[in-house]
């Protein structure tokens, strides 16, 4: 597995190593010892979302609060998407910084999104699956959230 720390301080773009052959291809997704050596950090996921949106929509920008922060591992399952993670640690060097990732059906690349970050995405394909994993189960009470397209972010979600 290739993997690359972003600007953002904890957020990793992974690529899986892809084997093809005439028969099709096999990679290996997610190994948490792989993950935690690789990433430095000590991650043990706890559930696992996916779901179906269509061109143009956008999900988010969202995070779970407090207790209830998560960590997420992100990927494409069937489409393309803009895939934007921004810092909302208000201790962080990068506080207010934001990075946005192609993930795609085909470049198989996931997106490790720290707890204290804001997370979300914009569908580009007529279709997309969106899966994740979290590292803490979800709690409707501490959502909190950011319009997208707030001025102070200056995010493209459309390229």
């Amino acid at each position: 597995m290739n993997i690359q720390e972003t600007k953002l301080k904890g957020c990793f773009i992974l690529e899986p190593r892809k084997f093809e052959d005439e028969r099709g291809y096999f990679f290996e997704s997610f190994n948490e010892k792989t993950f935690n050596d690789l990433t430095g950090t000590n991650t043990h996921f706890v559930q696992d979302n996916q779901s179906y949106s269509t061109k143009g929509v956008i999900r988010g920008l969202h995070a779970q609060a407090g207790a209830h922060a998560q960590a997420k591992l992100v990927r494409v399952l069937k489409g393309e998407v803009i895939d934007v993670a921004v810092d909302a640690r208000p201790d962080s060097p990068t506080f207010g910084q934001h990075v946005a990732v192609h993930l795609s059906a085909e470049n198989n690349k996931q997106l490790f999104v720290p707890r204290g970050f804001l997370h979300g995405f914009s569908v580009l394909s007529e279709e997309a699956v969106f899966f994740y994993k979290c590292d803490n189960f979800y709690n409707k009470e501490s959502e909190q959230g950011i319009l997208y397209n707030s001025p102070e972010l200056n995010i493209n979600v459309t390229n």
